[in-house]
C-alpha cells in the first residue's frame, strides 16, 4: 500500500526557514514526479513545487528564488526547503506523488498519492 507521510512543519517568524520531508512508501518504483502544494485557511490548493523524474524542478510564482525542492530517490523521498518565509506561506502542506504525465505538475489532478500534511505557519 502506497504511503506518503509529511514531516518538518512548524511555526517560525518572518524570515525563517523550514525543511519539509516526505517519504514515500509502497512503491515498487521511485514515484515518477513528487509535489508539493499547500492550502490556506479559506483559500484553494495550490501548487508550491514539483519536481520530475529527472529532477527538474517547477515552482509557482510566489515561491520562486525562497523554496528548492529536491529528491532522494534512493530513499524515496522529496523535500521543500523553504528560506525567507512570509505570514502568506502559512498553510498545511501536502505532498503528493506518482502522476500520470510530466507536464504541469502544479495541478492537483495530476497526482496519484496524497500525503496527510503538515502545518506550517510563519508569524510576523
Amino acid at each position: 500500500q502506497v504511503r506518503l507521510v509529511e514531516s518538518g512543519g512548524g511555526s517560525v517568524q518572518s524570515g525563517g526557514s523550514l525543511r519539509l520531508s516526505c517519504a514515500a512508501s509502497g512503491y515498487t518504483h521511485s514515484p515518477n514526479c513528487m509535489g508539493w502544494f499547500r492550502r490556506a485557511t479559506g483559500k484553494e490548493r495550490e501548487g508550491v513545487a514539483a519536481i520530475d523524474s529527472d529532477a527538474k524542478p517547477t515552482y509557482v510564482d510566489s515561491v520562486k528564488g525562497r523554496f528548492t525542492i529536491s529528491r532522494d530517490n534512493a530513499e524515496n523521498t522529496v523535500y521543500l526547503q523553504m528560506d525567507s518565509l512570509k505570514p502568506e506561506d502559512t498553510a498545511m502542506y501536502y505532498c503528493a506523488a506518482e502522476t500520470t504525465t510530466q507536464w504541469d505538475l502544479l495541478r492537483s489532478d495530476r497526482y496519484n498519492s496524497w500525503g496527510q500534511g503538515t502545518q506550517v505557519t510563519v508569524s510576523s
